[in-house]
């Protein structure tokens, strides 16, 4: 009796602790994403950090000048797309039209334009970055402190991930020690070809249909065009967001401008599925489009939208971990497609 009893006490603590460590993982679980996050932006500048340590750069200096290079496209963004978005929208209600006129207006079209305006209002240009960022309020100030927080640990990652590989390999067996480090390589391979791949899409998807709505004659086409960019960070809805959009700002125009608009997306989807896609970023995280849908559809239910960024990552690093323990596939065998630079410089560290 006593001994079953100790046997069901430690059951129950066992269970216990579990739940435990569970409900804390969840209630963290914006940390943990923040990491991973972190450790995929990390995966993502590593060859090139490799390859200007190659040419005598110190990785520390590499590091600041990805980091310097992203804050400049920013703000090269915030100087010229911007003020021009904001232009077209104030010609597309027109300068004859007066606050009082907008208010009382019920049409569609006015009811649009006017709250893109006041968004586009709230957006600051490349002069008031600084101001905006000293008023912020407490949940703006919150997210300056999550992106701190990513880039911090992506920067730190760079520098200390052999050795949290080494310390991992170090508890496994030793003939196991090299299948647990190819496998390590492997998912970081994979994320940091599909980051770079998918800034690639970002500015080729943006730049192509907005000279396309230009062409059209779609009102705002810039801002249309860099919103679609920029959706391209949400796998499969995000997509299809933009071509809703762009349909239905066509539709405050006429029905062939919102036609033509629903052709360039068509055409540009066809153009990125069949041949940008495969040549620029291949088959990097190895996910059928079956699987890239139930991933970001399940992880937008269970844990919200912020994380549907994270999908693609997630499932491809699952299905790695499948493919090497249930399915026996060997690591280092592995093809990673080739963007920006070869995957075998992210192994050199």
């Amino acid at each position: 009796m006593g001994q079953t009893a100790r046997r069901a006490a430690i059951a129950t603590l066992v269970a216990l602790s579990i739940v435990v460590a569970a409900l804390a993982l969840w209630k963290i679980k914006i940390v943990i994403a923040l990491l991973f996050l972190g450790f995929t932006i990390a995966a993502a500048m590593r060859p090139g950090v490799e390859w200007l340590a190659a040419r005598r750069v110190p990785r520390g200096v590499g590091v600041l000048l990805h980091y310097v290079v992203v804050v400049g496209l920013i703000a090269v963004f915030l100087w010229l797309v911007v003020p021009v978005a904001r232009t077209q929208v104030e010609q597309a209600i027109g300068t004859a039209t007066s606050q009082s006129q907008l208010k009382h207006s019920h049409g569609v079209k006015h009811t649009f334009l006017v709250a893109v305006q006041k968004r586009l209002k709230n957006v600051p240009t490349g002069g008031a970055v600084i101001h905006t960022a000293i008023n912020a309020t407490k949940k703006a100030f919150e997210i300056l402190i999550g992106i701190f927080f990513v880039f911090a640990v992506a920067a730190y990652w760079i520098f200390e991930r052999d050795k949290a590989v080494d310390l991992v390999a170090s508890l496994i067996d030793r003939p196991k020690r090299k299948k647990v480090r190819d496998t390590w390589w492997l998912i970081d391979q994979k994320l940091g070809a599909f980051v770079r791949g998918e800034v690639i899409l970002i500015i080729f998807v943006a730049a192509l249909l907005s000279f396309a709505f230009w062409l059209d004659g779609l009102p705002y086409w810039l801002l249309v065009g860099v919103f679609a960019g920029v959706f391209e960070i949400v796998p499969v809805i995000g997509p299809l967001v933009a071509g809703a959009l762009a349909i239905g700002i066509g539709l405050t125009v006429d029905w062939k401008t919102a036609l033509g608009a629903g052709i360039a997306v068509l055409v540009l989807r066809q153009l990125e599925d069949y041949i940008v896609v495969p040549r620029v970023l291949g088959h990097a995280v190895g996910l059928s489009p079956l699987v890239v849908l139930v991933s970001v559809t399940t992880i937008g239910f269970l844990l919200g939208g912020f994380y549907v960024l994270l999908a693609i990552p997630i499932a491809s690093l699952l299905a790695t971990l499948v493919d090497v323990v249930l399915r026996d596939k060997d690591p280092a065998e592995e093809d990673v497609p080739t963007v920006l630079f070869p995957a075998k410089d992210a192994e050199t560290g």
